[in-house]
């Protein structure tokens, strides 16, 4: 059984995955603006992937017995900038949901909540992928020579990676 605060704690990071779903469905449709199919075809998978992510919160509170309380989704940005400014932003935002994953691990440790402990497990591993990943892509951003035909060929590799 989840303690309330606890409980208000997840309630609160469900919210957050579906903002960040939300967030990159926008930073698609920037990119989609920009022609640059292969970005916008990464964010809207990583948009998916995000919403998988609520719904293992969904999930993991429904199955302690405790409420689900859906709290509102913030209006996204619209504009991100260029390619690498949207990246540095993916890689901030993925840096403030680890924090929150963290301060939640925390809160379970201090509360003896082993299930929630086991349970954020995969979230932690999962974060550090996706600082990685997000790293590395703005690495390769900044390293091109030639911008523009450098970014065409990161388009076409992001292009590549498979729809969950």
């Amino acid at each position: 059984m989840l303690t309330p605060a606890m409980a208000g704690k997840l309630n609160h990071q469900l919210q957050e995955e579906y903002y960040s779903s939300y967030l990159y469905l926008s930073m698609a449709a920037h990119v989609e603006n920009l022609n640059l199919k292969g970005f916008a075809h990464w964010m809207r998978v990583q948009s998916d992937e995000e919403r998988g992510h609520a719904m293992k919160f969904y999930e993991h509170l429904i199955s302690n017995g405790a409420k689900v309380t859906l709290e509102a989704i913030q209006q996204p940005p619209a504009e991100f900038g260029s390619p690498e400014e949207l990246f540095k932003k993916v890689l901030a935002h993925e840096q403030h949901i680890t924090r929150n994953i963290h301060e939640l691990y925390a809160l379970a440790l201090k509360e003896n909540d082993y299930r929630t402990q086991v349970f954020l497990h995969w979230f932690i591993t999962e974060q550090q992928e996706e600082e990685e990943v997000a790293a590395e892509i703005l690495a390769r951003i900044a390293a091109v020579e030639n911008r523009m035909s450098s970014l065409l060929w990161i388009d076409k590799e992001l292009k590549k990676r498979a729809g969950g």
